[in-house]
């Protein structure tokens, strides 16, 4: 399975550009016990580590999925740490933080994205399990209802087989979604709302209108037409199609936007977790309008810092964000790709 590479190789290049971006942050205790707050003006948040804690018994994997459904209730997909006397791979907690339940030991090392949607009247997850590459589709309590496996419908991967690790999923409002190979073959693939294969969406490569690790993908309906946004992590940069697949823009906003993961979006912002040490808050037209607890190290000795443990992690200071959401109050959850996992709470202040 491809890992986060990309993710030690831009360390030393993004240091370097740091000191020239403007980093919308602030870290903040006056008493030493008062709130930590990371933002400006709008964009201001209080940030509440570790926030939601394993139930008894369980130690977080890296924590990668998350979603919330429309009673409030919050999935998180974790890979569940080796050491972890319980193997369920998605933990269910309601809206105040409080363990509800977990599920999903078949997932237990693969389980990655997790999307939710609406339909036939109820709500549906979709999980990406890296492990067994599949996209599973479950109740909000686990039972299986679907499955995609190897998409030998596809002409690229029917003609002779070519790795297919999926890592999220996204939905077309009109009900056709989108799976991303990100870990795989670098491309993204169309269903019909049946499960259809329908064609793809972009090519591996480089150029304007390929894609390298195509992380996470989302149909995005702020505009006069939804698009779709992928997050093309392996190029640094965000690419957008029309759902039909033509191909609209690259958009490349270094130093700002380092590697992107995925997106969520309410209202008129996006957020947008970045595996390089942050989490954007971009504005319809896919600018950058905040930086929350960019952990980039200008001056001290730069590395992953995945093997700290929580006593050396810098209060304030993401680590490497791979999903984020924004919950139904407004407030944003953060899931970091880190063995011991953490899930920080950005409660809105402003």
């Amino acid at each position: 399975m491809q890992t986060r590479r990309s993710f030690l190789a831009h360390l030393t290049a993004s240091a370097a550009v740091a000191s020239v971006a403007a980093p919308y942050l602030r870290a903040q205790s006056k008493t030493g016990s008062g709130p930590l707050v990371v933002g400006t003006g709008a964009h201001t948040y209080e940030c509440v580590h570790d926030w939601l804690v394993a139930p008894e018994g369980m130690v977080w994997g890296d924590t990668h999925g998350l979603c919330q459904d429309s009673q409030g209730l919050i999935y998180v997909a974790h890979t569940v740490n080796a050491s972890s006397m319980r193997g369920e791979a998605v933990v269910v907690f309601d809206a105040a933080g409080k363990f509800v339940r977990a599920f999903g030991e078949e997932f237990r090392g693969g389980a990655h994205g997790l999307g939710l949607r609406r339909e036939n009247g109820g709500e549906i997850l979709y999980h990406c399990d890296t492990a067994r590459s599949k996209v599973v589709k479950t109740t909000l309590r686990g039972e299986v209802v679907a499955t995609f496996g190897y998409p030998r419908e596809d002409p690229a991967y029917g003609a002779a087989p070519i790795r297919w690790i999926p890592t999220n999923v996204a939905f077309d409002p009109k009900g056709d979604f989108f799976i991303g190979d990100g870990y795989g073959s670098n491309r993204m693939l169309r269903y019909s709302a049946a499960g259809k294969f329908l064609g793809e969406i972009s090519s591996p490569g480089k150029g304007d209108t390929e894609i390298s690790n195509p992380h996470g993908q989302y149909v995005d309906t702020r505009g006069a037409e939804p698009v779709l946004v992928i997050a093309d992590r392996g190029n640094r940069r965000l690419q957008t199609y029309t759902l039909g697949g033509k191909h609209l823009r690259t958009i490349k906003n270094d130093p700002a936007l380092r590697e992107p993961c995925h997106f969520d979006v309410r209202g008129d912002l996006m957020v947008c977790p970045d595996l390089d040490s942050q989490v954007c808050l971009l504005d319809k037209d896919y600018n950058v309008v905040a930086q929350l607890g960019d952990g980039i190290e200008i001056n001290g000795k730069r590395g992953s810092r995945r093997g700290q443990t929580r006593a050396e992690f810098t209060p304030g200071k993401f680590i490497t964000p791979h999903g984020a959401i924004f919950l139904n109050n407004g407030d944003i959850l953060v899931a970091e790709w880190l063995p011991i996992g953490r899930l920080t709470l950005l409660r809105k202040l402003a």
